[in-house]
């Protein structure tokens, strides 16, 4: 054998030594990863000052991702454009920020990064990283600080943008809708906390906003909206400041008319059609009659008219306190609604509630002779009724007893509606749960400013329950039904019986809303009496 030869077999030999080895298991890994990057050095640096460049490079020690930067990135005070920045979807071992903006002088920035810097294998965050430098000679360092809650639920939304607008020779009101703030801050998904910082001395408008649209301009119809009652003063006594955070009411806007079906037209409008006013202008017969209902769930009055009029189109005029607007509606033949009636509720009742009865089509007659009320020994019951015009409902109250049944029966034109359709044979059947079935609660409320609200909520947020008092007293929710509740009293300042938001505009802070601080057993059982203290504090 030659020399070749054997070291060819020598070396073929440990080859396959050395593969059967490799091929004995499976390595074992070491402890999960889980440090952060580190940071290695940025240019320019961090807190650099008299900054000139239009690029910033920061280098980490491992490759990192970016992620929801839209959401988690925060630039105070924010530039006109847009800065790029990479890698946006890719590893890296470096963050760059190309500045797309012309900055003014004497300006300390801060690019807020959040949660959206991790590592590129375990995901490890390298939590609220900032980026700051100043185009002047020193960085800014003032700081204000608070807290948003919802003025109305158990909690704020999260991601919510914190705000200060300069007050000086140039600030109006509308600024908030037209122009982004001087220092910008954000909660985040976890935090109901907020910290400005590096901010320069001076007088400011702190306000928050729930911002719909990612311009850090208010828009009433998406955003939700907070401020502070009165400027502050940066520097100042005060450290922290809670903002509430509220939707307000829409101000009035009519939307154009059309027709929907035969003799329906439909009005469209924002805000609130309570102060809504609907005439027809054109010329219209002698026997011409309408009547306006509101849709169930949009933001609609239907003007139902009769006889049909052979016309190409309908002249309006829509009225309300602060608009006036004359509008034209196309009409055409087309077929009317036919009448379709619902009741609710059905199955289980409650003493708070009452039966209602409902149609699609305006009613305009309701025989009672025609309808009866029975309970399980046939006995006849005794009912009152009442009629909302606007909503088109007939609500139905009886005297109830536990662990009854109820049948409720509409004879055959009970019910006439605007086109003179009628009712056929209804039937509906309705039960009451026994005392044992159902619980009693006795909220006390103390320190209270009268009159107030007191609702019992779901996890939802819907009212199940609700008493309004005006003095000093022990309020009984009876028969109710079991399960998990939640505690809200409302602060009812003008007296008129409901919660009443905010309005920036006119400096008006919503309603004082307090919780029941919630806790484990915070839930009505059947067949228990309970009572739940509430301390309000000033």
């Amino acid at each position: 054998m030659n020399k070749s030869l054997s070291n060819f077999i020598f070396v073929a030999f440990i080859c396959l030594v050395f593969t059967k080895c490799a091929n004995r298991g499976t390595p074992q890994g070491g402890p999960k990863d889980v440090t952060p990057p580190v940071i290695e050095k940025s240019t320019p640096e961090n807190f650099t000052t008299n900054f000139k460049g239009n690029e910033i490079r920061i280098v980490f020690d491992e490759y990192i991702k970016i992620k929801d930067i839209q959401k988690q990135l925060i630039i105070s005070p924010p530039m006109k454009y847009q800065p790029d920045i990479t890698p946006l979807g890719n590893a890296s071992e470096e963050i760059r920020i190309k500045i797309n903006d012309t900055l003014p002088p004497n300006t300390t920035y801060a690019f807020n990064f959040g949660n959206s810097i991790t590592d590129n294998n375990e995901g490890n965050p390298f939590p609220y990283f900032r980026y700051v430098f100043s185009t002047g000679d020193y960085i800014d360092s003032l700081t204000v600080n608070g807290q948003i809650i919802d003025a109305f639920k158990r909690e704020p939304e999260t991601f919510v943008t914190v705000a200060l607008y300069e007050v000086d020779s140039t600030y109006t009101d509308s600024i908030i809708y037209k122009e982004v703030p001087k220092y910008v801050t954000n909660t985040l998904d976890s935090l109901t906390t907020f910290s400005i910082e590096n901010i320069k001395a001076g007088k400011y408008l702190l306000m928050a906003l729930k911002d719909g649209n990612g311009d850090n301009k208010f828009q009433q119809k998406t955003d939700q909206i907070a401020f502070h009652k009165e400027f502050i003063d940066v520097p100042s006594d005060s450290t922290f400041y809670t903002l509430k955070l509220f939707n307000e009411e829409l101000d009035f806007k009519p939307v154009k008319p059309r027709l929907i079906s035969g003799e329906k037209i439909a009005f469209g409008y924002e805000g609130d059609y309570k102060n809504m006013d609907i005439k027809i202008t054109s010329e219209t017969p002698d026997d011409f009659t309408y009547r306006i209902t509101k849709d169930e769930k949009t933001d609609t009055l239907y003007y139902w008219y009769k006889p049909r009029l052979k016309v190409d189109s309908l002249l309006f005029k829509v009225t309300h306190p602060t608009i006036e607007k004359d509008y034209k509606a196309r009409i055409s033949e087309q077929k009317r609604d036919s009448l379709i009636i619902k009741a609710e509720p059905t199955g289980k009742i409650n003493d708070q509630e009452a039966f209602n009865i409902f149609a699609n089509t305006p009613l305009t007659a309701f025989d009672a002779s025609k309808m009866k009320i029975l309970d399980k020994d046939s006995t006849n019951v005794e009912f009152t009724t009442v009629y909302d015009s606007i909503k088109n409902i007939y609500s139905f109250d009886f005297k109830r007893t536990e662990d009854n049944s109820y049948k409720v029966q509409v004879l055959p034109e009970a019910f006439i509606d605007f086109f003179d359709n009628k009712n056929d044979t209804l039937n509906y059947a309705l039960s009451t749960k026994k005392e044992s079935d159902i619980g009693n609660l006795r909220v006390i409320v103390n320190n209270a400013t009268y009159p107030i609200i007191v609702q019992l909520t779901n996890n939802n947020e819907e009212v199940k329950y609700e008493k309004i008092s005006t003095k000093k007293e022990a309020l009984d929710f009876l028969k109710i039904d079991p399960g998990k509740y939640f505690l809200r009293v409302i602060f009812d300042s003008n007296g008129n019986g409901r919660y009443d938001t905010g309005n920036f505009l006119k400096k008006i802070q919503p309603e004082r809303v307090s919780y029941l601080p919630s806790k484990p057993d915070d839930e009505i059982r059947a067949g228990w009496d309970d009572v739940w203290i509430i301390d309000l504090l000033d």
